[in-house]
C-alpha cells in the first residue's frame, strides 16, 4: 500500500506559503507506518517546534493500473475519505532551504490522519466541500472544484511513474488556511455529503 500525496493543489495554499503556483503535480509519498486512524491521538513530535495541519480529500484506489488516462480515472476510484497531512514546517523550511527532499518533515509517524471512507456517489463529484475545525472554530474550508489538478488528472499523471494498486491511498492537496497545532488542540475534518454535513475524523494533540 502507497501513501501518495499531492502538493500545492490549490492556488491560494501555494501563495500562502510563498510557492509559485505548479505548472504539474506536485508528487510526494508517506510510509505505510505514517497513517493515524480511528481517531487515535498525535503526540506531539520532538523534532519540530512548528506542527501545522493541512486537510485533504483522500482516494482509495480500487483496481490496478498504469498510465492511466484521465477519461477513464473515475473507474480507479470508489471511495473518498478525508485526512490530515501534518507538517513539520519548521524541519520542511530547513530541508527545503539545503535542497534536501522533505519527507522527514511529512512522513513521520502518525502524520497521516485518515477518516473512513464514505462511497463517492454520496458525494458531488465535481465539487466536494470540506472543512477543519480547530477547538470548535472553521480553520480550514475548501472544494475540490478548486483544485488545480482533478481527480482524473491526478491518476492519469502519478500512474505514469508508479503502477496504481488497490488499497493506495492519494491525498489529494490543501486549501488555504494551514496553520500550527499545540498540546491541547482538537481537530475535526467535515466532509460535505449530499444529503448531511458529517463528521469525519477528530484527532487530539497530545
Amino acid at each position: 500500500m502507497k501513501i501518495i500525496c499531492i502538493g500545492r493543489n490549490y492556488a491560494d495554499h501555494a501563495k500562502e506559503l510563498n510557492n509559485p503556483v505548479p505548472e504539474r503535480p506536485v508528487v510526494f509519498m508517506k510510509p505505510a507506518s505514517a497513517l493515524l486512524v480511528n481517531d487515535k491521538p498525535l503526540y506531539y513530535p520532538e523534532f519540530t517546534q512548528d506542527l501545522q495541519f493541512e486537510v485533504e480529500v483522500v482516494l482509495k484506489i480500487g483496481k490496478n493500473g498504469r498510465h492511466i488516462q484521465p477519461e477513464f480515472a473515475a473507474g480507479y476510484f470508489e471511495e473518498v475519505a478525508l485526512g490530515i497531512d501534518f507538517t513539520a514546517r519548521d524541519l520542511q523550511a530547513q530541508c527545503k532551504a539545503k535542497g534536501h527532499p522533505w519527507e522527514i518533515a511529512k512522513g513521520f509517524d502518525g502524520s497521516a490522519v485518515l477518516s473512513p471512507f464514505v462511497p463517492k456517489s454520496r458525494l458531488h463529484p465535481q465539487a466536494i466541500g470540506f472543512e477543519l475545525r480547530k477547538n470548535g472554530e472553521v480553520v480550514q474550508s475548501g472544494n475540490t472544484r478548486d483544485m488545480l489538478f482533478s481527480f482524473e488528472d491526478i491518476l492519469g499523471y502519478v500512474s505514469r511513474f508508479f503502477k496504481l494498486q488497490m488499497g493506495d491511498l492519494i491525498y489529494t492537496g490543501t486549501p488555504a488556511g494551514v496553520g500550527p497545532v499545540a498540546i491541547g488542540d482538537v481537530l475535526e475534518g467535515y466532509l460535505h455529503l449530499r444529503e448531511e454535513v458529517r463528521r469525519m475524523f477528530t484527532c487530539s494533540i497530545r
